[in-house]
């Protein structure tokens, strides 16, 4: 907790000390709300070092630390660590911790935005205008224990990708799945992928400012046991037919970049890979995989449950908290007309 008996200092990620990255560790082991990888602060370094500057909160109370949030500063507005890149934001914070949003804006920043806001984060409640579902899959068991657990619509489209596999095997090769791949051709082939589906559908090209391709570069170099990037590719002879790159911390993976060559897309081998790493979930260790925000068909079919993210914006602004209330709201309606539209 913040107040009359602690304070709020704000440093460079770089320059934080041993001591503060071991209560960084603690506070986030201490509460089960932020076991996703955006959490741990292996992210949050690996974005300092790609080269956008993370700046981090550290709130004292009591003798000691009791928060840290990690953020970058544009002018004066604060946004989450890894924006627009990460799906799960918030204070670390122990379980049943207190915080207070607004000691953020202390010294000059005007507001502190975010779209992914952890379920339950502690004293942001006032500033949410709005909340969407981001979906979860419990592999625990692997593919027979998912199953298991799927609703009739997960377990039709997992079989209909076992089929699928087969007929790719007979039409171009045997069928190679790789669940950690170190294959740096691999992850340049996924990112121009990434790249070309944006470019085809109008989206935003995350990987236009160079910095987030020496991000999951760095990620995927990562290999200290407990955190780091994962590759997993799928291949069809010597055709790589799709591939993901995810966030992994702990029992947690997050689904972050997935592609499939377009050539392919009436074998579906996205759900393919899918089904591959399910399988594979206890061999790596995996009990959860995040599947994000958002209401695609896919994430639907899969899900085996989902929590909430919140989007809202920290501010001692009325008007200001109005007007990102009303952009929230008027966002939420354009896609509620797109979904209603579609074929």
């Amino acid at each position: 907790m913040t107040g009359s008996e602690g304070g709020m200092r704000v440093v460079s990620f770089g320059d934080l000390g041993a001591a503060e990255l071991d209560t960084w560790h603690a506070l986030r082991a201490a509460n089960p709300a932020l076991d996703s990888p955006y959490f741990h602060p292996g992210f949050a370094a690996a974005v300092h070092a790609a080269g956008r500057a993370v700046q981090v909160a550290v709130a004292t109370g009591g003798g000691g630390i009791v928060a840290l949030v990690a953020y970058h500063r544009e002018g004066r507005l604060l946004r989450p660590v890894g924006w627009p890149g990460a799906d799960f934001q918030g204070p670390v914070v122990a379980a049943g911790g207190e915080f207070r949003p607004l000691d953020l804006l202390r010294g000059g920043p005007t507001g502190y935005a975010f779209d992914h806001l952890v379920d339950r984060a502690p004293g942001f409640e006032p500033w949410v205008v709005s909340r969407r579902p981001s979906p979860y899959l419990d592999v625990t068991g692997g593919l027979a224990g998912y199953l298991g657990r799927a609703s009739k619509s997960g377990k039709d489209n997992m079989g209909q990708a076992r089929r699928r596999a087969a007929k790719a095997e007979r039409e171009h090769g045997a069928v190679r799945f790789v669940a950690d791949s170190a294959d740096p051709e691999a992850l340049a082939r996924v990112i121009a992928l990434k790249r070309a589906q944006y470019a085809a559908t109008g989206a935003r090209d995350y990987f236009a400012e160079p910095d987030r391709a020496r991000l999951l570069e760095s990620l995927w170099r990562t290999r200290d046991g407990s955190f780091g990037g994962v590759l997993s590719t799928l291949h069809a002879g010597p055709r790589l037919l799709a591939a993901h790159f995810g966030l992994r911390a702990g029992g947690v993976l997050h689904w972050w970049f997935p592609v499939y060559d377009p050539e392919f897309a009436r074998l579906s081998p996205g759900w393919i890979l899918l089904r591959e790493l399910v399988g594979a979930a206890p061999a790596l260790g995996i009990s959860r995989i995040d599947l994000g925000r958002g209401e695609d068909e896919y994430k639907r079919r899969a899900k085996t449950g989902q929590t909430q993210v919140g989007q809202g914006l920290v501010t001692r602004n009325p008007v200001r908290r109005a007007a990102a209330s009303a952009m929230v709201h008027a966002r939420a309606i354009l896609r509620d007309v797109r979904t209603r539209t579609q074929p």
